[in-house]
């Protein structure tokens, strides 16, 4: 093999490792990992004896070494920042340009005082800049050429080695930015949760006792007395009401694998529903019934999908008229023979037609927020919804305009 059949074989070769390195850098997203595959192609592609990445730090608006190939000793180099004055790093950052520098030790631009500090000498440098849309980030250097000088081709394996790292490096940094952000906004909702679940449990107790002297004194009273003990008791139902929605918001998301499945009847889920809802109901005079075959099993959570339940009857009792019907029916799907469904139907104050999709939006309530009768955080729809697709079934609901009352119907898995 001749010699230009041997140099151009060597091209090939550093060409492949190029396209190759390409392929890794895309699909690595840690900063010093990347970095470090960078650090040693770049020594090893140019024969050099060393290579080092330096950064813009916008923080410190300094140029900052962060990498450094892993067989020097200059690993003490990281962290420590150059001049952008006056050094070979800053004119390459400031300029935007390739430096080749093949008597680094009689340039006044090298800045020896690292190197005296960690032992190192440089001899001879080549560099280039790290550019992203136009925009330098840093420089990517090699240092002490063996044998000398730079060739053409350091300065193009070198520049490509540099397109492909910015943006490798760019995507590792948003990358890290957004995981940043995502374990902030993490750490901010966990605060939001610990304080309404702290909140919750300290206003239950003195509320729990408020309604047990407010329904002593009910019993023991009459006249407009009774009237307005009453108002104090309608007053902390509404009040425990909301309590529940705060404690409740953690289910907004609720996601199927947090679920704990097991075979339940469906007829007791709904009757269970009745009886806690009983002391709401019956002071409104509304008549309740429950319509399920007995041995109807769906697969569910009981205590998510009795939430869910409980949420939409309470909307019922909540919007429906003093002595009003509210019918609780179970079948199973005709049109979906592997699932339950569940119709809520009541006679109450109904809803607008096009407002069906539009009730299940968080904290979405129909009647205007200043001027609306009925109180609530508009979220408990919601947190049905959440609930019953987590099992994987579907809700919808259905009027047909004000004071016609409304259907609601789900579905969930056949045990």
């Amino acid at each position: 093999m001749t010699a230009q059949q041997t140099a151009l074989a060597h091209k090939v070769d550093i060409l492949k490792r190029l396209a190759h390195l390409s392929t890794i850098l895309n699909s690595t997203y840690e900063l010093d990992a990347l970095l470090s595959l960078i650090m040693d192609a770049a020594a090893e592609i140019t024969q050099a004896q060393a290579a080092s990445v330096l950064l813009w730090d916008e923080s410190r608006r300094e140029l900052v070494f962060t990498a450094t190939t892993s067989n020097t000793s200059g690993l003490n180099l990281i962290g420590q920042a150059v001049p952008l004055e006056g050094s070979i790093a800053g004119t390459i950052f400031n300029k935007g340009e390739i430096v080749q520098v093949n008597d680094a030790m009689h340039d006044p631009r090298h800045y020896d005082r690292l190197d005296e500090a960690n032992q190192f000498v440089t001899r001879s440098l080549l560099g280039v800049p790290l550019t992203i849309k136009e925009r330098v980030i840093g420089v990517l250097e090699v240092l002490n050429r063996q044998p000398l000088p730079w060739t053409d081709d350091d300065r193009d394996y070198l520049s490509v080695l540099a397109a492909q790292a910015s943006v490798a490096i760019e995507s590792a940094r948003m990358i890290a930015a957004l995981q940043k952000v995502n374990r902030e906004l993490n750490e901010v909702d966990k605060l939001k949760n610990d304080f309404i679940a702290i909140a919750s449990h300290e206003l239950r107790t003195p509320l729990a006792i408020l309604l047990g002297y407010a329904s002593f004194l009910k019993e023991e009273t009459e006249g407009r007395t009774s009237e307005h003990v009453n108002k104090v008791l309608e007053s902390g139902m509404q009040l425990r009401r909301i309590i529940e929605d705060l404690t409740n918001l953690r289910y907004l998301k609720q996601r199927s694998e947090e679920l704990t499945l097991t075979a339940y009847p469906l007829q007791q889920m709904l009757s269970d529903t009745v009886t806690e809802l009983f002391e709401l109901a019956s002071g409104k005079g509304h008549d309740i019934t429950v319509d399920c075959p007995a041995d109807l099993m769906v697969m569910i959570d009981p205590i998510r999908s009795g939430m869910a339940l409980s949420n939409i009857v309470n909307n019922a009792v909540r919007f429906t008229p003093d002595r009003g019907s509210i019918q609780l029916i179970g079948f199973i799907d005709p049109d979906h023979p592997k699932m339950a469904r569940v119709e809520v139907r009541d006679n109450g104050i109904g809803f607008p037609p096009d407002q069906a999709e539009r009730i299940f939006e968080e904290f979405y309530q129909v009647e205007d927020h200043m001027t609306r009768k009925h109180g609530g955080l508009g979220i408990g729809l919601t947190i049905a919804r959440a609930m019953i697709q987590a099992h994987g079934g579907w809700i919808t609901a259905e009027s047909s305009g004000a004071g016609q009352g409304a259907i609601f119907r789900f579905t969930l898995p056949l045990a």
